[in-house]
């Protein structure tokens, strides 16, 4: 019995094709755990959509997506000298350092690069200092054009489209070309206008997160039943010998921290309502009361103790009919943590 994916293909791939009309000479993003659909189901899903280049994360990952996709890959984290990060052979790789550029350039094997430039996120990149080394040291690359990643949040006003053009105006004042640039985290209406301001520059939107998740109905992540246990008030149970309070449903189900079940990520709260709701829920925490992200008869259900690796407990009040082993509960995950033990079309 597993922790399962159900997709809703025809609708999956609306969204997908709905999303690459909007976005000419899109790339689509294939890193991860496949935005919870895994790496090799989404470079077949790529190579459907008929798009000439995808880009991975890491050089890890370069293998699984070849397998189902025919086209480029660019590897989005920068190559180094270290052998284990050297991309493979044939693959685009980023470059975010001057030193890289010159190791390349000393070799001179005509490496498909794309240099990354530093942008307000300050993750990587070269800075507006390093152009003027960058020029002399093409000559033993293949340049494949400029790479911006922004920032996704556009609080107080930021204009990720307008660092983007104030980038490009650097590039060509240095006397680069900029022929190609590859961007992310732009809407179409930063598209177009970027489009319209440098007409001779190619704009590749790298997208992973609006085209595999833009419309979220479209999949579905349930854990199958596997046990349920009555439990009269007082009663032990668990790792941790918890006490129940009142009659209770125990109820095991597939799901737990290895399929990325209730893993999550640090976020930025901002204004006093969303203050107060996790003010809130980390006062239920402190008294052992987590909600889980199982439902089950149109309600969310509490966590009976924290998830195991492969199962997690939930408890139910005695009012409430269980379910039976073998049925499904719904399972509200965070994509880019889910491993599901299998991926099934929605019957």
């Amino acid at each position: 019995m597993t922790f399962t994916l159900y997709v809703d293909e025809e609708r999956w791939r609306r969204h997908q094709r709905s999303v690459l009309d909007e976005s000419p000479d899109l790339v689509p993003v294939i890193k991860g755990t496949g935005y919870g659909f895994g790496n090799t189901r989404l470079a077949a899903e790529a190579n459907r959509l008929g798009v000439d280049t995808v880009a991975v994360g890491t050089v890890t990952e370069v293998d699984q997506v070849r397998a189902g996709f025919a086209g480029d890959v660019l590897v989005l984290t920068p190559s180094y000298d270290a052998p284990e990060l050297l991309p493979p052979p044939g693959t685009v790789q980023t470059v975010a350092h001057v030193e890289r550029l010159h190791s390349l350039c000393e070799h001179a094997r005509g490496e498909r690069v794309v240099l990354e430039c530093l942008t307000s996120m300050h993750r990587h990149g070269l800075s507006e200092s390093d152009l003027a080394s960058v020029a002399p040291l093409l000559g033993g690359v293949q340049l494949e054009g400029f790479a911006f990643h922004l920032p996704m949040d556009r609080h107080g006003g930021y204009e990720p489209a307008t660092e983007v053009g104030d980038w490009l105006r650097r590039l060509q004042q240095a006397g680069l070309p900029t022929d190609v640039a590859w961007v992310s985290h732009l809407n179409a209406g930063d598209l177009t206008g970027l489009r319209s301001a440098f007409p001779a520059t190619t704009f590749r939107p790298r997208v992973g997160t609006q085209l595999w998740l833009g419309d979220r109905g479209a999949a579905t992540a349930r854990g199958t039943v596997l046990d349920v246990h009555r439990l009269e008030a007082g009663a032990h149970y668990g790792y941790r010998r918890r006490r129940v309070l009142r009659d209770s449903w125990l109820v095991v189900v597939s799901g737990g921290t290895s399929h990325g079940v209730a893993l999550e990520a640090p976020r930025t709260v901002r204004g006093p309502v969303a203050r107060t709701k996790e003010l809130a829920v980390g006062s239920l925490a402190a008294v052992n009361r987590t909600l889980s992200p199982f439902s089950w008869a149109g309600r969310q259900r509490w966590f009976a103790e924290p998830p195991h690796m492969h199962v997690s407990l939930l408890l139910l009040p005695a009012s409430v009919t269980p379910p039976r082993i073998g049925d499904e509960l719904d399972c509200e995950v965070r994509m880019t943590t889910l491993h599901a033990d299998r991926v099934s079309p929605a019957s």
